[in-house]
């Protein structure tokens, strides 16, 4: 395997904000690396500064190679999350367009983009439009793929299409890096990546996250009290249905707020899931702020 891509703890700061803070990952070719985390983690800053289109402000970043510059992006297939799509021109003319750019041949229009061929891209819905986006990422045969959210906003069968893509490109050789605050895509991932508020808190597959924090499940015939009470004692708490979950806390402290609430529940040790973990590791950070 090649190393496509080597982020070496990497800094951005806007004015007294620290968007991206001494961050360091890989990807190397033939797999798909997830980068997870909520809206405002750092994500797309991270990416951009990978591409070249944002400066770092510390660390250094390896794209094919070499530094990002224009000659690598060439290598690179990119959506981004306004997806790089012309809303006034038609479908053909974008895939036009993007291949001259690129300096290659105008791909064929997939066959199921076929009937909107000729029409304007703002007119063909949001599902067409990423197929669109991902046709167009994907012409110029690139070495590596980075998809900044690339499934927001599209219906459950759109998701698992787009992602048969992506799979079709790692397996042909391509390194793939994802961004995606679904944390139901983390399977769809070799290796993830989970970033909170500019940090990295946590690298590894699934199971390895996961592992590592173990959850408790409380069930209580008013859940909405349940959870108030949880909440209001600052643990990290969700809910699953009407079962009220709280992460990387043992049972005998929530068993303890519970009571001490004068609640009646019942309250068991269940494995954490990935979501419940980035929400326990989010909350261990604002606490230690």
């Amino acid at each position: 395997m090649t190393e496509l891509v080597r982020v070496a703890a990497v800094t951005r700061r806007f004015g007294d904000q620290v968007a991206v803070d001494d961050v360091s990952l890989s990807v190397e070719s033939g797999e798909i690396v997830g980068l997870l985390g909520a809206n405002g983690a750092g994500k797309t800053t991270l990416i951009r500064m990978l591409l070249g289109l944002t400066a770092t402000d510390a660390g250094e970043l390896r794209l094919l190679g070499e530094a990002p510059s224009r000659s690598t992006r060439r290598r690179v297939g990119y959506v981004a999350q306004g997806l790089g799509l012309y809303d006034d021109l038609t479908v053909r003319e974008n895939l036009a367009f993007a291949a001259s750019a690129y300096g290659h041949p105008t791909p064929p229009v997939p066959a199921d983009l076929v009937p909107v061929a000729d029409t304007l891209v703002g007119a063909i819905g949001l599902g067409r439009q990423r197929r669109l986006a991902f046709t167009v990422a994907l012409a110029h045969s690139p070495a590596l793929l980075v998809l900044d959210e690339p499934t927001s906003g599209v219906d459950p069968l759109a998701r698992a299409r787009l992602w048969d893509r992506v799979h079709a490109r790692a397996d042909a050789g391509v390194g793939v890096l994802v961004t995606t605050h679904y944390m139901s895509e983390a399977q769809q991932c070799d290796r993830l990546v989970l970033m909170s508020r500019g940090r990295v808190v946590a690298t590894g597959s699934e199971a390895e996250i996961t592992a590592s924090t173990t959850a408790v499940a409380v069930d209580a015939a008013s859940w909405q009290e349940a959870f108030t009470v949880l909440d209001g004692a600052g643990l990290p708490v969700m809910l699953a249905g009407r079962s009220v979950r709280v992460a990387a806390v043992p049972r005998e402290r929530v068993e303890a707020v519970l009571r001490d609430a004068g609640l009646d529940a019942r309250v068991r040790d269940v494995a954490a899931t990935l979501e419940e973990v980035m929400v326990a590791l989010d909350t261990d950070r604002v606490r230690v702020a």
